[in-house]
């Protein structure tokens, strides 16, 4: 599978709910990274696993749907870098998450080694009920 083709199963697997699938993508010692994290949020996490404790409430936080998805070229099979648009609810507030995304990947011998996400950290502080409400969910 290119990295192309990982970055849009990854997206189907979130839209699925289906945050272990999403994790399993990932190599054992691969790094998925938020630059623009809000502030106390971990913005790097090295490991399946630890990616996975991460991402393991997902589908109860959030619900969302990707679209308008378009690449970049590159002249690696094994990097993709993708835009697209994501629409869904904080299902742990009702509110509504509208945000465009930013996403590189790079694979090797068919796992993300390395999946760096950018998005604007207000939009989601702001769907998820405001940065205290958010605090309580990344630390709970």
């Amino acid at each position: 599978m290119t990295a192309r083709e990982m970055l849009v199963k990854s997206l189907k697997l979130l839209e699925a709910g289906d945050a272990r699938s999403w994790c399993d993508l990932f190599h054992e010692d691969g790094v998925l990274e938020f630059p623009y994290a809000p502030p106390g949020w971990n913005n790097r996490m090295e490991g399946r696993e630890t990616i996975w404790e991460h991402m393991q409430k997902f589908p109860e936080h959030l619900t969302v749907r990707f679209s308008d998805v378009s690449f970049y070229d590159t002249t690696d099979p094994d990097l993709a870098i993708g835009e697209f648009h994501g629409e869904g609810t904080a299902t742990v507030s009702g509110r509504r998450l509208d945000q465009d995304y930013v996403s590189m990947v790079w694979t090797k011998d068919g796992k993300i080694i390395r999946y760096r996400d950018f998005w604007n950290p207000i939009r989601h502080l702001d769907a998820l009920g405001g940065e205290e409400a958010a605090a309580e969910i990344v630390q709970g």
